[in-house]
Parts: C-alpha cells; structure tokens; sequence
C-alpha cells in the first residue's frame, strides 16, 4: 500500500503470519433644477402684478377713491391655508387587513405542519416559503395604527427571514440528510415571527398564525463493535478497527458489488471482527453524529471516504497449523501509517 500519513483515513496494517487458528452630481442637478424653478416663479408673479396696476389706475382717474394700500384683497392673498391633520388608522380595518395577508401563511404552514418527511414535505415548504414572502409584501402596503406601526415592521422583516428559512430547511434527499424539522427548530425566522406576533398581540391585534412544528435534533448512537449488517463470514481473518476520530464511524468492507459486513465503531474506541473470509476487500468508512438506522446513515457532520488500496485477507494451511491474516485499521491520523484515501460521493457509499 502507498504511505501517507496525513489525514483521517491514515492506516496501519499488520500483517501476522504463523499464527494458529484463532486473532457600493444628484445634488448639482438638484440646484440647477431648483433655480430654474425660482426665476419661473418670479416671471409669473411680475405679470401679475402688472394687471392688477391698470384697473386700479383707472379708478384713481376717474375719481373715483383709490384702493387703499394694503387691502382686504391683498390680505387673502397672503395668508396660507393650515395643513389638515392626517386622519386616525381605524384598529378594526388594520385587523382586516393584517388577517387577509397571513390568512393564505397560516393555511401553507398547517400544511406543512401535518406533511410527511420527504416529497410532500418539501414541497410544503416551498409553497408555505412564497406566501410568506406573499405576506410580508402585502404588510408593506398596510397602513398601521402608531401604535402598530413599530411592530408590523417587524414581523414584514421576520417573515421574509423566515420564507428564507422555510426553503433551506428543505431536505437534500439523500444520505447524511439533517430533517427540516429539525433545521428549523434552530432557525431565526420562526423565533423573530413569534416575538413579533407577541408584540402585536399585546396591542390587542392577532397574528392568527400558526407555525409548524419542529423536533430537536437527536443524537442516536448503536453500541460500539455492533454490526450495521452482517453477511456470511466463515473464514479465519481478523479486522480490528481503531476510531482515534472525534465522531463514531461506520467501516464497510465490500468484495465486488457485495456488502461482506459494516462495523459500528465509537469515537475513540476500538472494535475487532473475526471470521474474515479470504479475499480482496475495498474498505470504505463514513463518520458523523446521530446514525440514522433506516438510512443507514449518519444525519450531521459527514464524511464519506475509502481506503485507495485493498485490504487482502487470506487464509494458508502450513506444516503444523494455519496462517491467517490480521489486520489493524487506524482511522485518525498516525505516524507511520501506510495508506492513502478519496472521499466517496454519499450515493456511492454502500448500504
């Protein structure tokens, strides 16, 4: 086997003989454009001026009194109008409108409350993602009582976070998959909802939204030196397979297309197989946190890898016994170990 010390996957074999059965300009335009607009005004107020002058020198002709300066006329014209005061939001059309934009969310994330892992929840995500997105566009448009304006702010940008939570929560459809369910137990989105439903429902204004449920993330372990499967062994072989890693491993050996067996090995245990039968086995090996026994599979932190070369166990009949293979297999790095490994993509890893 080629030598190479670096990395998980390092590999110590020894090989016993003779042992017996049994091991990121606006303002400049801005300027232009406002003076502009100042020499317009001053050109149109000096017209006016000049037509208010002639009848009023007619009248001063023909004997008539003068208009006296500075007139009731001149009074009206210079007083301003006071602005209108803004009309108060009425609390029951805020709640009309706040209930027609979550109605269509609440609805997507019942859905996705009640769907089953996989498909059908995925696709739950992503329709409840979009209204989501939906609703937070239609609050933007709300015009809130004063009191409400702070807090319908607030849930506009959590519902943005959490549509954006709802489609990576998605699950990847293969091995090492962590369940949406549990993604979204730790995602921001749902929490910034809820502290913003809270806020205005202390205002007397529901939400009505219901979240979906979710589940912590669990941390499933088998017992060390327990077989993930079995297949026939009848040989004298030994394998013994010692986990220096900080997650539990899972070692495969295959021979052809053919699962022979895969051992469950703890972190920083070790674990031994006897009966190996003669023959050339590519020895594979993943690593990760909470093993999913249905998959097959860890659910966070994986790795998938195999060792380059194979593993060659065999079996002679000497003068005075048998000679047996015994192998060590070392999977954190080691001085002095002797093996090489390539990472295996998830779906080629066997089951």
């Amino acid at each position: 086997m080629s030598g190479d010390t670096g990395g998980i996957g390092g590999l110590m074999v020894r090989y016993t003989s003779a042992h017996t059965t049994g091991g990121a300009a606006a303002g400049a335009v801005w300027t232009a454009a406002h003076r502009r607009r100042r020499t317009g005004r001053a050109t149109a107020l000096g017209a006016a001026a000049l037509a208010l002058a002639l009848p009023l020198a007619a009248c001063s002709a023909g004997g008539g009194s003068e208009a006296p300066t500075g007139g009731s006329s001149s009074s009206a014209a210079g007083s301003a109008p006071s602005p209108s005061q803004s009309p108060t939001v009425d609390p029951a059309a805020y709640r009309h409108a706040l209930t027609g934009a979550l109605r269509p969310l609440d609805s997507a994330l019942r859905t996705v409350d009640g769907a089953r892992e996989g498909g059908a929840l995925d696709k739950a995500l992503d329709s409840a993602a979009g209204k989501a997105e939906t609703a937070a566009e239609a609050l933007e448009t709300v015009t809130a009582p004063d009191n409400a304006r702070s807090g319908t702010s607030q849930l506009t940008t959590a519902l943005r976070a959490l549509g954006q939570d709802l489609r990576s929560a998605r699950g990847s459809g293969g091995r090492c998959a962590t369940s949406p369910r549990v993604e979204l137990d730790t995602a921001h989105g749902p929490q910034s909802v809820k502290e913003a439903a809270r806020a205005l429902k202390a205002l007397g204004y529901d939400t009505s939204l219901r979240l979906p449920r979710t589940e912590r993330a669990q941390h499933r372990r088998l017992a060390n030196g327990a077989f993930v499967r079995d297949g026939s062994r009848g040989g004298l072989g030994r394998l013994t397979v010692n986990n220096g890693t900080s997650s539990d491993a899972v070692v495969t050996l295959t021979r052809g297309t053919r699962t022979a067996f895969s051992l469950y090995v703890r972190k920083g245990a070790k674990a031994t197989v006897r009966s190996v039968n003669s023959g050339a086995y590519t020895v594979y090996f993943t690593t990760g946190e909470d093993w999913n026994g249905g998959k097959r599979s860890f659910t966070r932190g994986c790795s998938f890898e195999k060792f380059d070369d194979k593993a060659n166990f065999r079996t002679v009949r000497v003068s005075g016994g048998t000679q047996y293979t015994v192998l060590t297999f070392t999977l954190n790095k080691v001085f002095g170990g002797n093996a090489s490994t390539s990472t295996v993509p998830p779906g080629a890893f066997p089951s």
